[in-house]
């Protein structure tokens, strides 16, 4: 299963202030590429911090949410999950699906790439600066990547496109 990781973040590399942080500060433009990349691959992989600054589930789309909760409540077009990563595409394959957009946060992020699932980087750079708040990636790592496009989608943000080396 290809994981495509999708994220906005500011200039100083922070994908959010804290993590009730609702991404209402990415453009417009970040905004119909997660739509459209994510409705195309069908599934959006979060942590269960990430749902809940989402005032409902995205729509046209299976929102796949990591959770600690032994029994979580039951909510339409919800996947709830927990456990091991690869147990988890295991299941989404089998439902047959064949790719996936990771869509935070830093520690399900770093969960994935300590685990060697995420298989491109797609990160969109806004005109922002936080200086406090939370990183892309929760973790230690040395992982290369390799560029694949630079693609300017506004006046003021970029995207960088990558793929991971394995």
């Amino acid at each position: 299963m290809k994981i495509i990781m999708l994220m906005a973040m500011t200039l100083d590399g922070k994908i959010a202030r804290t993590s009730d942080h609702f991404p209402d500060w990415t453009s417009r433009e970040d905004k119909k590429r997660f739509a459209k990349i994510s409705k195309e691959a069908g599934v959006v992989i979060m942590g269960e911090k990430t749902f809940s600054t989402f005032p409902s589930p995205l729509k046209e789309r299976l929102n796949v949410v990591f959770t600690l909760e032994k029994n979580p409540k039951s909510t339409e077009g919800v996947k709830w999950v927990s456990g091991e990563p690869e147990k988890v595409l295991g299941e989404l394959e089998k439902m047959g699906y064949t790719s996936a957009v990771l869509g935070g946060g830093a520690f399900l992020n770093g969960l994935f790439l300590k685990h060697k699932l995420i298989d491109e980087v797609y990160i969109t750079i806004e005109p922002k600066i936080f200086g406090e708040g939370l990183s892309l990636f929760k973790g230690d790592f040395d992982v290369n990547l390799k560029l694949k496009e630079i693609e300017k989608i506004n006046e003021e943000s970029v995207v960088l496109k990558y793929k991971v080396t394995k």
